[in-house]
This record gives C-alpha cells, sequence and structure tokens, in this order.
C-alpha cells in the first residue's frame, strides 16, 4: 500500500514539474537535447575536440580566435538551429547577406580594434550584421537606432548622447564602446555568452526570468521552452551563423562580394560651431562624405551649444582643413539664409516651405515671437 501510493506521489510530481516548462514544438525534427553547459570561454573551448565542419587543424586554429562561434560544434541542438540559418542566409536572404557583409568593410576594422581594447572577443564584430546590417542609420520599429540598435534608455545608460543636435547611437566609434560595456555587464551577470547575447537582443530581466523558471543556464534548453520569444530563440544562432559566413565568406559560396574598403579619417577638434556644407568646403569633399564620417550628426551643423566637438575629416586633410577653419569668419562658418517675412506667414509654414524644422527656424532666430512676425521683417534659415 504505501509502495503504490509513493507512486503515486513521484509521477503526480513529475508531472507538475514537466507542466512547469511546457516543451514547445522543435525547430527541426527529430531534435535531441543535449547537456551544453557554458564557463569561462577559453576553459570551456579548450574541451571542445571534434567538429562536423572543419578538420580537426583548421578548427583548433578556428577556436582560438573565435571562441563563441566555435563553441555551437559541442551541441547537436546548436548544429542544427546554425545549420538552418546558414542555409537562409546563403539562399533566400544571400542578397541581403552580400549587401551587409559589404557594408561591413567600411567599420569592421575600427570595431574590432575597439573590442580589443575593452577586453571582448573579437568575433562580436559580427553582431551588427544581424541587428544593423552595418546600416549605421537604421532605425527599427522599436526605435533602435544605430550599427548596435540601441534603444535610448539603454543608450544613455551606458553615455551615449541623443539630443536634438546628435546621435550618438548613429556613431560607430562612440555606440562601439557602449556596446562592448553593456555586452560585458551580461556577460558577467549571466556568465555565458550565449545567455548574455539572448539578454542583449531580449533584455536582462526575460533571461533571468527564463533562466529561474527552467532552472538551467544552458540557452540551448531554453530555446525549447515559452519562456523565449521567437526572436530570441534563433538570436544566437543568427550570430553564429552569420559569423561563420562573414569569417570565410568564399567557404559558403559567397566569393563574389565586393567588400567596401574601411573609411580613412583623422580627427580634429574644433571650438567653434560650423555647418556641415563649410566642412566638407574646407576639406574639399562632398557633404555625403562629411555626413558619412560623422553619422551622429542629425542637423545642417555641428551642436552650436559645444565648446570643443570632435570632428572627423577625410585623411591626409588636416592642414588644409584648419587653414581654411581659422581664417572664416562667424558667417562663413554659420552661413544663414535670409528670408523676408511675407503677410500672414508662420513659422510652421516657413519651416515646411523650405524643408526644415521648426526647431531649427526658432533657434536662429532667438528672441522672435513666432505669434507677432511682421512682414517685411528678416528671419534666418538653415543653408540646408
Amino acid at each position: 500500500m504505501w509502495v503504490l501510493i509513493l507512486f503515486l506521489v513521484l509521477v503526480l510530481n513529475s508531472a507538475v514539474e514537466g507542466s512547469l516548462i511546457e516543451i514547445e514544438h522543435y525547430l527541426f525534427t527529430n531534435e535531441r537535447d543535449t547537456p551544453f553547459y557554458y564557463y569561462e570561454p577559453l576553459e570551456y573551448c579548450n574541451s571542445v575536440n571534434t567538429s562536423q565542419h572543419l578538420p580537426l587543424s583548421t578548427f583548433e586554429e578556428f577556436k582560438k580566435n573565435h571562441l563563441i562561434l566555435a563553441s555551437y560544434e559541442s551541441s547537436s541542438v546548436a548544429q542544427r538551429y546554425v545549420d538552418y540559418h546558414i542555409k537562409v542566409f546563403t539562399t533566400k536572404k544571400r542578397k541581403s547577406f552580400i549587401r551587409w557583409l559589404q557594408r561591413s568593410g567600411k567599420y569592421i576594422d575600427t570595431i574590432k580594434e575597439i573590442l580589443r581594447e575593452e577586453g571582448l572577443p573579437e568575433e562580436l564584430v559580427y553582431l551588427p550584421l544581424i541587428e544593423s546590417g552595418f546600416d549605421i542609420s537604421a532605425k527599427s520599429h522599436r526605435r533602435a537606432v544605430g550599427p548596435w540598435q540601441f534603444i535610448s534608455a539603454t543608450a544613455k545608460r551606458y553615455g551615449l548622447k541623443i539630443n536634438y543636435w546628435v546621435d550618438e547611437r548613429r556613431d560607430p566609434e562612440k555606440s562601439t564602446r557602449a556596446a562592448a560595456k553593456y555586452l560585458r555587464a551580461l556577460y558577467k551577470r549571466f556568465g555565458s555568452w550565449p545567455l548574455a547575447l539572448a539578454a542583449y537582443n531580449a533584455g536582462e530581466g526575460k533571461i533571468y526570468k527564463a533562466v529561474r523558471r527552467v532552472k538551467t543556464d544552458d540557452y540551448w534548453k531554453l530555446v525549447k521552452t515559452r519562456y523565449l520569444k521567437r526572436e530570441t530563440r534563433n538570436y544566437v544562432a543568427r550570430f553564429i551563423a552569420a559569423g561563420l559566413i562573414a569569417s570565410n565568406p568564399e567557404k559558403y559560396g559567397l566569393d563574389d562580394v565586393d567588400i567596401h574598403p574601411p573609411l580613412k579619417y583623422e580627427k580634429v577638434i574644433i571650438t567653434k560651431p560650423a555647418s556641415v556644407s563649410f566642412i566638407a568646403k574646407c576639406s574639399s569633399v562632398s557633404k555625403s562624405v562629411i555626413r558619412e564620417l560623422n553619422p551622429e550628426l542629425k542637423r545642417w551643423c555641428t551642436p552650436p551649444d559645444v565648446r570643443a566637438y570632435e570632428l572627423r575629416i577625410p585623411e591626409g586633410t588636416k592642414e588644409e582643413f584648419l587653414k581654411c577653419f581659422n581664417s572664416a569668419s562667424a558667417s562663413e562658418r554659420m552661413p544663414r539664409v535670409p528670408y523676408v517675412i511675407k503677410k500672414g506667414d508662420t513659422i510652421y509654414e516657413i519651416a515646411k516651405r523650405h524643408g526644415v524644422s521648426v526647431k531649427s527656424v526658432l533657434l536662429l532666430n532667438k528672441g522672435v515671437n513666432p505669434k507677432r512676425l511682421r512682414p517685411g521683417k528678416i528671419i534666418y534659415l538653415p543653408p540646408e
């Protein structure tokens, strides 16, 4: 009798525990659940002895430089997810991936250098591939901006400025510094790169909650539960797949990729505001070149309220630029377009007609009462 009662208790307890996890349908059929725990990256990767995709000697060398990318080889679950996304990137999304890879050439060397300086694995350089496709001006429906797709709150938490004049989320150097700090904090909290990357996508709270409920620090177990959204369940595999392809495009049939050359520039400190058009003139290049080198600039000029602003100009133009800049008058550095007010004009209508913001007009015309515009009076508009 007691044996029967004990058996029923064990059965009921097992059923209750199983109901807490509620395993969903696997992404692939016949998927096996393989234990796969992450420790310190170097210690973990040194324990990986085989690879289905690379010869042992080649894989050993690959592990030294790609601790995170190589780690998936020890989990059959991870392999299936990664192989699926490799197929997607090289077939259905081939054209898009090639475009992302081409753009990466402009920034990848700079980002790698920053990651090295911050003491993080260099292979994290491939994260912007799946975040933004290395599109500096990328903006998501959740208002995440830039190559690392920072939302406003997280960006400000890690020191990025966002105001009327600039958005440092779009700056590849500054945003990478912030991303490195954030990723380091996530890794320190979770002790696992897959969990840290998942938290970068979904937020620390959601990953912590999933880990606590399922009682595992194995990301590849979490991907099969209802506690992660579809995007997060695929996120780490997408990163690994993108990194594997980007680190060896020819191996995956992408031998027709024309990688853009790295941006070459030097920095100068200017102590007086200047328009983008004037900066371009002093650098003997187009405005589009200056905007590409200084993507954080949102308006027609550098922030007028900043006494010392670090500006990027094309490599080899510093001497010419400073000579031009320092010899110019205030009106040359910050040109304004005069406009004669007509009867019935409003600031809103004037701004709309000239393709500028109301705030821009008001900032250039301090002391002007927008409710009392007098016909014949002159106000000033931005040069673009």
